[in-house]
């Protein structure tokens, strides 16, 4: 009798403890936004509980300045891809370029499609949806935020206040078959291409089976687009190992690459693709033209 006792008291404590952890800006923000939350997650497949806890926490429970007076909640900066109002707030660094909405909704909207969109964001999408530590962990390794503890943070706030519920509230047996048949049309979303660095571009390794028109799919990316950011032809057939560029390649190499000795195998289009310099911009950096074959020993020019 007294352990059973002793076992609800302590269960008690806990609740009372967990009810004392709880704020009553982080309650009134989960009410007004958590409808929002659900419906992003029905509509981009991203965990409710998430987009709830990053909510939260980047903007301070809707009372941060970029929350406030630009209707930023998600701390997203400009990038070069947005063509919308901005504003200047010290972050990171000072005087930083953060996106401004015109309200909330169109927050919650743009946060959705910036991670569906981003290729370094491709891979959370083929974890369970329910897993919001899997979600948390993966958007701290993408680099959404530089705060080491940031993946805590959001597993620490969902926790404490239950937010994965709401993953359930919207995953109901419509949802779950709605996934699985998402699944059938877009096969890449259960094993996604890793996305790598070049030059500062983005690109994959082509695997077996890859072909332009699928990696365009799964990119949301023109195919046509894909073979001319990486100076190939319509009728090229795509090979395991194949470098593939996501971007178009820069005219010349970042440093430290500034030469390049020519090896075994080489190409003038391996190399650029090595690289990420476009082709045209190789061959000219070396005063060489389109009949020129490197051979072994070769220095050429990257910058």
């Amino acid at each position: 009798m007294k352990s059973f006792i002793s076992l609800f008291l302590a269960c008690l404590l806990s609740v009372s403890l967990s009810a004392q952890r709880r704020n009553s800006l982080y309650n009134d923000y989960i009410r007004q936004y958590a409808p929002l939350a659900v419906a992003q997650m029905r509509q981009h497949k991203i965990p409710a509980s998430i987009t709830l806890a990053q909510g939260l926490l980047e903007s301070g429970a809707g009372r941060s300045e970029l929350a406030r007076k630009s209707n930023n909640h998600f701390g997203i900066k400009c990038h070069s891809d947005w063509r919308g109002r901005t504003v200047r707030h010290t972050d990171d660094a000072p005087n930083e370029c953060f996106r401004v909405y015109g309200n909330v909704e169109d927050s919650y909207d743009d946060h959705s499609l910036f991670l569906k969109r981003g290729a370094r964001y491709a891979f959370l999408f083929s974890l369970k949806i329910t897993d919001y530590k899997a979600w948390a962990r993966g958007l701290k390794t993408a680099g959404y935020a530089t705060d080491p503890s940031y993946a805590n943070r959001l597993i620490t706030i969902i926790e404490d206040y239950e937010l994965y519920k709401y993953d359930a509230e919207a995953l109901d047996k419509r949802d779950t078959r709605r996934i699985e048949k998402e699944l059938q049309k877009k096969p890449w979303l259960a094993n996604p291409h890793q996305v790598y660095l070049a030059n500062d571009i983005a690109y994959v390794v082509a695997r077996d089976g890859d072909s332009f028109q699928l990696l365009g799919k799964e990119f949301d990316i023109s195919w046509k687009k894909l073979v001319k950011y990486n100076d190939l032809h319509k009728a090229y057939t795509l090979e395991a190992g194949d470098i593939i560029y996501l971007k178009k390649k820069r005219k010349k190499a970042l440093p430290p690459h500034t030469i390049y000795v020519v090896r075994d195998g080489d190409s003038m289009h391996t190399i650029s693709q090595k690289f990420a310099i476009r082709l045209k911009n190789l061959y000219k950096m070396n005063r060489k033209d389109g009949e020129y074959v490197p051979e072994i020993g070769d220095i050429l020019r990257l910058r």
